[in-house]
């Protein structure tokens, strides 16, 4: 089964969101089948087969995430991440300040979907390929 020092040596080669998809696959090739990643903290959930489970401690101090989600302001600066313009600890406040609660990454499906405080989703996307 995989570690969390594995996913870090993974995520570690992750500049911005133009890396993502590369980031996916590394991850696929350690056994990791989805993900929920937590926009207040950077905590993050990691599930591979026979429902093994492990979790990141937090990445960063807490984020105010917004009540409601702000769909189009959202599309905005993922759009900006993934073309490289922001680093990560930059679109996670982009993300709170949107109202972006988690993100569930899907290894089989090959989605990506941010939902907001309440749970409803703001934005779903599919994962390309590298």
């Amino acid at each position: 089964m995989f570690t969390i020092d594995q996913i870090k040596e993974a995520h570690s080669k992750v500049k911005s969101g133009a890396d993502f998809p590369q980031y996916i696959q590394d991850l696929i090739a350690l056994g990791v089948i989805h993900y929920n990643t937590y926009v207040k903290d950077g905590h993050t959930v990691y599930w591979g087969c026979d429902n093994y489970r492990i979790q990141s401690p937090p990445k960063y101090d807490n984020l105010q995430v917004a009540e409601t989600g702000n769909m189009s302001d959202f599309i905005h600066h993922l759009n900006a991440h993934q073309a490289g313009e922001t680093d990560y600890p930059q679109f996670c406040k982009d993300a709170a300040d949107d109202g972006v609660e988690k993100w569930v990454v899907d290894m089989v499906e090959m989605t990506c979907v941010y939902y907001d405080r309440a749970g409803h989703k703001i934005y779903e996307e599919e994962i390309p390929t590298p």
